[in-house]
């Protein structure tokens, strides 16, 4: 599949990043401008991961971490959060019964967009009964959400 990474250059127009690039632009734009009424171009593209963003997502969860009382492993809640957050998918385990797994959130794997509605469906999970009752069993509903609400509370942008 053709691949080109794009930019603006300094005349505001969008171009390629290097002459590769500027190349297969070129051939996209022609291959645009030949569409016939029948026929059909399929277009994906990538968002960068924004690595600041990154860091704030991985923030949150080491606070989250250093808070709960169920895990020893980061690297284990991280994922229980992922698939409870429904960023998972279903494959048979050892016995045949379906298991989730979560799936990768490797920076190949996901761009910027994607991820950040990752990183939205884990805080709504972390906010949700099942999550605060199971992070957190010794603590009733309330004080649960305020131990989730206290470490997100620190990274609200305002």
């Amino acid at each position: 599949m053709p691949t080109v990474t794009l930019t603006r250059n300094d005349q505001g127009k969008v171009a390629g990043t290097c002459e590769k690039n500027q190349r297969a632009y070129a051939r996209f734009v022609k291959r645009m401008q030949s569409l016939t009424h029948q026929s059909t171009l399929v277009l994906k593209w990538w968002e960068p991961r924004s690595p600041k963003f990154h860091r704030f997502h991985f923030a949150i969860l080491g606070d989250l971490f250093k808070s709960q009382d169920q895990f020893d492993d980061d690297d284990a809640m991280r994922k229980w959060l992922e698939i409870g957050a429904g960023y998972c998918q279903m494959v048979p385990g050892p016995t045949g019964k379906m298991c989730a797994m979560p799936k990768s959130i490797a920076y190949e794997k996901l761009d910027d967009v994607e991820f950040q509605e990752v990183h939205a469906k884990v805080r709504k999970f972390m906010r949700s009964t099942h999550a605060t009752r199971f992070l957190w069993p010794a603590l009733d509903d309330m004080q649960g959400l305020q131990m989730v609400d206290a470490v997100l509370d620190k990274f609200d942008l305002g």
